[in-house]
């Protein structure tokens, strides 16, 4: 596994007891959840959009991407949390302003316009119109977009491939190849040798899941094979996140395992989450990697671009997570999208 050097943090030798004790995880899932999206509803400012996010030179990752991700991470936590609690109605809000960032999808629309070659301006609109935010002009010129032979051939890995198809399923069009076909050429769907999992395999493993289930929301979408496979070895490439300090993959493995289908991985959860709760500020950001920062009356202990992926995925893991123990088996019930190829 490819791992970070850190010191002093919470390594396997040095955990709390209670990372071991039944029921640990659900003694702090709730305060962690709390906490994530506290702080990154007082940082909604930082993921607004510059007035030059149409030109050229702008950096997508650094603006696009954040607000997409947002809008993502939002609208799962929104749809796994009870109503009328403060989280679900905080992750609500998140999603508004996200949707008003990108002025109800006119940006999203002229994003396309201007890189129709592009799937990135498509996959953030999916994220919203899975939600229920929909922009006819958009669908409009996205649907002739999405049946050409350029579209259905566009060369990329294949859990991004699977993002896509995850995102024609949300958008509710058919979907330009088959889901089942592009699992199988994914580091995860060929059930690779789990001793040859380090960083990039990690995040394209994790992604896999994410588009398969769509976010968690479809647990039922995960072969028996792979859910097996799964349950076997996260507990162990889990523990060697914890041991070189990879947070925000740590946080992405627990959310794969809240996506399982069936009985949630318990004592994966109760060992793992005491662990990302003592990493977490008092403020409520998690760094993506290295040591927790070791002033606790810091207002703001990382820079932004550092803590906030691992921060909204650990408010994702943590819903997902709540959401399998509390109620095993549970989805929104939703169907799925169509699928077959169309050239």
């Amino acid at each position: 596994m490819t791992t970070t050097a850190t010191q002093d943090r919470p390594g396997p030798e040095n955990r709390p007891d209670r990372a071991r004790t039944p029921g640990a995880a659900l003694a702090v899932l709730p305060d962690v959840l709390r906490a994530a999206l506290a702080w990154t509803d007082a940082h909604r400012a930082d993921f607004a959009l510059p007035g030059d996010v149409l030109e050229p030179h702008t950096q997508v990752n650094a603006t696009l991407k954040p607000l997409g991700e947002l809008a993502q991470l939002g609208s799962t936590i929104r749809r796994t949390t009870a109503p009328g609690t403060p989280e679900h109605e905080r992750a609500g809000d998140l999603v508004t302003y996200a949707w008003e960032q990108v002025a109800a999808g006119d940006l999203l629309l002229e994003l396309l316009r201007a890189e129709p070659f592009a799937a990135y301006p498509y996959e953030i609109y999916a994220a919203f119109a899975g939600y229920g935010l929909r922009h006819e002009g958009f669908e409009a010129l996205a649907r002739p977009l999405t049946a050409t032979r350029a579209w259905a051939h566009t060369e990329q890995h294949a859990n991004r491939q699977l993002g896509l198809v995850n995102s024609e399923r949300r958008v509710g069009v058919v979907t330009h190849t088959d889901a089942g076909a592009v699992l199988s050429r994914t580091w995860l769907g060929g059930l690779s040798e789990p001793w040859m999992f380090e960083g990039p395999s990690g995040y394209a493993l994790t992604h896999t899941v994410f588009h398969l289930t769509d976010w968690g929301r479809m647990p039922d979408r995960v072969p028996e094979k792979i859910d097996g496979y799964l349950r076997t070895w996260l507990p162990a490439w889990a523990d060697g996140c914890l041991e070189s300090g990879q947070w925000d993959l740590t946080g992405e493995l627990l959310a794969v395992a809240a996506s399982l289908p069936g009985p949630a991985p318990e004592p994966l959860l109760d060992a793992v989450w005491p662990v990302l709760a003592d990493v977490q500020h008092p403020t409520g950001c998690v760094p993506e990697t290295g040591p927790p920062a070791q002033d606790t009356a810091a207002p703001d202990p990382y820079p932004f671009i550092d803590c906030y992926h691992s921060t909204l995925v650990t408010a994702f893991a943590a819903a997902l997570s709540l959401r399998s123990l509390r109620s095993p088996g549970q989805t929104d019930g939703s169907a799925p999208g169509r699928e077959r190829r169309t050239a």
